[in-house]
């Protein structure tokens, strides 16, 4: 095989292709939402119910999934819950009630639980650390791409078909990615067309090999616990945005389909630029301020939790367009603090067991969507969503406090911790 100069890079780019796979069939439920309570008979409360088994079978399977890869390697181990989460998702067309679309939702959550924790440990082992932040600022911008252009493609479908239609087609584009990563990824350790010099780059950054630590010791520590509460404050946001914002536009806002099409993407395109813009965030603290690299992603997090201030007050803008506006600059906020949790988890662990942590850590922040999503279910009709959205100010501020007050646990070297 060809040689290809800075192949970490196009690696990179094949796990944000997988990203976009993930996040498009995840995000077409959201997306369908008023159309599926009508022709299923679903309540707000069953809805939050079919919500709640995807994001509980993600939060048991995350450790799980991490786990897995760690073991059987990550070329297998990631095509493989690829081709699981695109069949999962097809098989949401044979839904006839809200039970039969819980129950695969729930399969869709268990396979696509090893998305994040694969593409972390992915970049752990192809990045030095100074360039990690900023790797997973493009991995992740998956996450919102894929968001970002369910609203449309979804839609489209259901139209030109209809939503039965609409989760076959999301389902099978990551058939395609998941032929495509087993073809094309190994690590850098095999992999035949990276150079020598980036070989080598890589190789001076790892540190020695040691016996990862066990998932009772993981849990255990304290650089877990420093980065899953954070994490468990931040994630409630994301979900909030992934699964309720089309069904709030269109409750609240009295938007129809076509108009959640038009607007309803301009969240996660924000979304994207923070979490890019949260990649080069901590580099550019480090050059110019001249922070060290934990306290340069800690700072990171401090300014995205300041920023997530602005969509605790959506229940006062005046139109739905602000309502908008202000759901995107919390999509911003949000991507800059994930990107920089999940590259400080892949800072304090080390590559031979950050699959098993940030499964964890992951499963931590999926606990705090699941209850969260819950509770919009419970409350949503009977308060409204305006004070639900505050809520997620506070928490997001919380998680920057918490994690300011563990830098010395993070800091500290890894055996030590």
């Amino acid at each position: 095989m060809r040689r290809i100069s800075n192949l970490r890079w196009w690696i990179v780019g094949l796990i944000c292709l997988g990203t976009i796979a993930n996040y498009l069939a995840r995000n077409s439920l959201g997306v369908l939402a008023p159309e599926l309570k009508s022709t299923l008979s679903m309540s707000t409360q069953q809805y939050s119910y079919v919500v709640g088994a995807f994001q509980l079978a993600y939060t048991i399977g995350q450790p799980i999934a991490g786990a897995i890869v760690d073991r059987i390697g990550l070329r297998a181990g990631f095509a493989m819950f690829g081709i699981a989460w695109s069949l999962a998702n097809m098989l949401h067309a044979l839904a006839a009630g809200w039970l039969g679309l819980a129950l695969f939702r729930g399969l869709l959550g268990l396979a696509e639980s090893a998305a994040v924790p694969s593409g972390i440990k992915a970049i752990a082992e192809w990045f030095p650390a100074r360039q990690r932040s900023v790797a997973v600022g493009w991995f992740n911008a998956g996450t919102s791409l894929g968001a970002l252009i369910a609203p449309p493609v979804v839609v489209a479908v259901s139209l030109w078909a209809d939503w039965r239609m609409a989760f076959v087609v999301t389902g099978a584009v990551g058939l395609l990615w998941a032929a495509a990563w087993y073809a094309f990824y190994r690590s850098p350790a095999m992999h035949p067309a990276i150079t020598p010099d980036e070989a080598a780059l890589i190789a001076a950054d790892r540190p020695a090999a040691v016996a990862p630590s066990s998932a009772r010791q993981i849990v255990k520590s304290g650089r877990f616990w420093a980065l899953a509460v954070p994490r468990f404050l931040a994630e409630p946001a994301w979900q909030t945005f992934s699964f309720w914002i089309p069904l709030y536009l269109a409750t609240e806002r009295g938007m129809d389909l076509k108009q959640i099409a038009l607007f309803a993407w301009l969240p996660f395109l924000a979304a994207d630029l923070g979490g890019v813009f949260g990649g080069y965030l901590s580099p550019l603290l480090m050059n110019r301020f001249n922070l060290s690299l934990i306290p340069s992603r800690v700072t990171g997090v401090a300014i995205g939790a300041a920023l997530m201030i602005a969509p605790g007050f959506i229940g006062l803008a005046g139109s739905p367009y602000l309502a908008i506006a202000l759901f995107s600059i919390g999509g911003f906020a949000h991507q800059m603090i994930s990107v920089l949790i999940n590259t400080l988890s892949a800072d304090v662990f080390t590559p031979q067991e950050i699959g098993t942590a940030n499964g964890f850590i992951g499963q931590a922040g999926w606990t705090g969507g699941l209850l969260f999503s819950l509770l919009i279910g419970q409350l949503a009709d009977v308060t409204g969503y305006a004070p639900l959205f505050a809520a997620l100010s506070l928490f997001d501020v919380i998680g920057a406090v918490v994690l300011i007050a563990c830098l010395p646990i993070l800091s500290r070297p890894k055996e030590s911790r």
